[in-house]
């Protein structure tokens, strides 16, 4: 099945309304060096579509009854391939035309080029901007568009009335954990809601980590390694922290006029709409 019930590994720390989520690549070439993909994905940074992809979604998109489709959980759907390919335009028109709602999931400025299908169904794109610095975004995410490319990504979006939410995360502490400038940019461009949530080690990732970052993994060792929560085969900041951080920046959010979720945290009660601002998913006329 392409179109599967969203089910994150069955995290009970998990506030998301009923999904489905659709991923048209296999793996991702953004390089991320904190994704938790690549831990339960066989070679994962060797980007590939789905086998006979197309004919499949038709078939199982033709039972769709205004679900809502989140694209991309496991992988971005506009990766560096995606502007040769055309994958991702071409499940957007399959599923455009079916009574459905879609949340794109991204990091990349092509989402731009879909605004014609963007605005013709019930839809919203989630940015995720790890900070608004290109150059430690560079480190961070070798491979995808840089923060600056999003931001005006973002602007394109508002400006044609298409709902953008953005995922600061992950949250890692003293390298983007006070992202009070960005969130009031996000705001002043049109931005409806900040997702957030602090980083969780996986072996693999945290390998990259180290090798990208060594003086600051050397600091955050004994939070997540000593002090730290094992949640769901991940390693987690200590509660206390990771409840201090995401007040932090709930309190930036709301000042600056937009709505907060936390991802994944285990603190529904700062959530002050569905945690991945899927209720602003709406049609454009």
């Amino acid at each position: 099945m392409l179109l599967t019930p969203f089910d994150p590994w069955r995290n009970p720390l998990c506030t998301c309304l009923n999904k489905l989520t659709f991923n048209p690549y296999t793996g991702c070439d953004h390089n991320c060096i904190y994704c938790y993909a690549t831990s339960y994905i066989h070679n994962f940074q060797n980007c590939r579509p789905k086998k006979d992809l197309t004919t499949r979604l038709q078939k199982e998109a033709s039972r769709l009854k205004g679900q809502l489709v989140s694209i991309a959980n496991s992988s971005d759907p506009y990766p560096t391939i995606e502007p040769n390919l055309g994958i991702t335009r071409k499940c957007l028109e399959i599923l455009s035309k079916r009574d459905c709602r879609i949340q794109i999931i991204t990091k990349s400025n092509l989402v731009t080029r879909d605004t014609d299908i963007l605005q013709k169904t019930q839809s919203i794109v989630a940015f995720t901007i790890t900070t608004e610095n290109d150059d430690l975004a560079r480190k961070l995410e070798p491979n995808a568009p840089p923060p600056a490319q999003r931001i005006q990504a973002i602007r394109t979006l508002t400006a044609k009335a298409i709902p953008v939410c953005i995922r600061i995360d992950p949250i890692i502490p003293t390298l983007n954990d006070n992202p009070d400038r960005l969130v009031k940019k996000l705001a002043a461009i049109g931005v409806k809601h900040v997702t957030a949530s602090t980083y969780k080690v996986k072996q693999d990732n945290w390998k990259r980590f180290k090798q990208t970052f060594p003086t600051v993994a050397k600091h955050l060792e004994p939070p997540y390694l000593e002090k730290g929560q094992r949640i769901s085969g991940y390693r987690y900041l200590p509660k206390e922290l990771r409840l201090d951080l995401m007040k932090r920046i709930k309190e930036q959010t709301e000042n600056a006029g937009m709505t907060f979720g936390t991802c994944r945290e285990g603190f529904p009660q700062l959530n002050t709409v569905t945690c991945d601002g899927a209720e602003y998913c709406k049609r454009q006329l």
